[in-house]
């Protein structure tokens, strides 16, 4: 068997008939669209005719360096304009609900950043306010579309590892913060603005547990107000567990780091280590090996992987969504999904108050 064959169809973001079909309005003009969004979207080949920011000279630059063709002074100035189909939101959580709700009344597409919201009842508003004017929403949780991630799905799609049993990601780095001076005043962080894209790819490849608890802390003398060390326990009605342990303050050098992956069935074992984190945001490529009994016997297979989690995971995201509108569906990413995601994580933040498992059932709205 050629150790590539299991990967040739899923491993690499899948890009829509016509990459140029779709304008793109990008709302934030912060560091993660200089270094994510619009490479990614260079690469892929998309059409980006706006960019809108609260600071004008910071869209007037990236619209210089990208060759985007208005940098709009207003909001209102990029969502009126016919050309844009879809808009790529990137603020904080909190500005979030209201630029979101702003485009769906404009008659615009949705990738909306994660999380969501900062709480589940306007995330549902949101999901919702699309739904009524029969319009895409998709969350960018561009880990899912991450090359090592992307390759384990296609491994659990194909039953390869059998009946899955349980699933890990642990880090342990040094995660700069100050790179985003916004979010070292909040009160919530590690979760919140990290963790979630492993709780996220977790559940893809799991499904949804039934309850979630979690252990949440600060590090001697760190700077940000909210957590920046998590463990959270995902917990199921049958066999199957989930892990996620993360530690933003090892004070070694990168040599000391990792950022592992662990997903175990009855038929077989996938394991890797995703680079994102190293030297970011520029990084490394993800790798895998994976060991599946009924096809592989006891050898281990480790394909080389393509790509890598930062661009290829933003373009995977947009590239998903622009899908689902050609094609009249959902996008697997989409807002009413990641309902399920920030369930996870109000119940993380529910069980580090109250030193306690959370049930999901507690944060879901009913019928949401």
């Amino acid at each position: 068997m050629d150790a590539r064959d299991v990967f040739d169809l899923e491993e690499m973001p899948r890009l829509p008939a016509d990459p140029k079909r779709y304008g793109i309005g990008i709302v934030g003009a912060g560091g993660i669209v200089e270094s994510a969004h619009l490479p990614a979207y260079r690469k892929a080949g998309f059409r980006v005719e706006a960019i809108y920011d609260l600071v004008p000279e910071k869209a007037r630059r990236l619209a210089d360096q990208f060759g985007i063709p208005r940098a709009c002074a207003r909001l209102d100035e990029l969502l009126d304009r016919p050309e844009v189909n879809i808009a790529d939101i990137a603020v904080p959580a909190r500005a979030q609900p209201e630029v979101a709700l702003r485009a769906i009344a404009a008659g615009k597409h949705l990738l909306c950043q994660k999380p969501f919201a900062e709480t589940y009842p306007e995330a549902l508003r949101i999901v919702n306010a699309a739904d009524a004017a029969k319009l895409r929403v998709a969350v960018n949780q561009n880990m899912r579309f991450s090359p090592l991630i992307s390759a384990a799905r296609t491994l659990v799609e194909r039953g390869w590892l059998g009946q899955l049993v349980s699933a890990e990601i642990q880090v342990n780095v040094k995660t700069p913060w100050d790179l985003w001076g916004w979010i070292l005043s909040l009160d919530r962080l590690e979760i919140m603005y990290h963790s979630i894209h492993y709780l996220d790819a977790l559940r893809m490849l799991l499904g949804d547990p039934d309850s979630v608890y979690c252990l949440g802390q600060h590090y001697p003398g760190q700077k940000a107000r909210g957590e920046t060390r998590t463990t959270t326990l995902l917990e199921y009605p049958d066999e199957r567990w989930g892990l996620v342990r993360a530690e933003h303050n090892n004070l070694n050098d990168e040599r000391d780091w990792s950022c592992s992956f662990r997903l175990e069935g009855t038929s077989g074992t996938a394991k890797g280590t995703f680079g994102a984190l190293f030297d970011y945001p520029v990084g490394r490529p993800d790798t895998i090996c994976y060991r599946a009994a009924p096809i592989t016997g006891d050898a281990w297979i480790e394909p080389a992987l393509e790509g890598r989690w930062f661009p290829d995971g933003f373009v995977g995201t947009m590239a998903s969504l622009m899908r689902a509108i050609d094609e009249g569906r959902v996008p697997p990413h989409s807002g009413r999904d990641n309902l399920k995601t920030l369930a996870l994580v109000f119940a993380a933040y529910r069980s580090m108050a109250e030193h306690r498992p959370v049930r999901l059932a507690e944060i879901v709205a009913p019928g949401s």
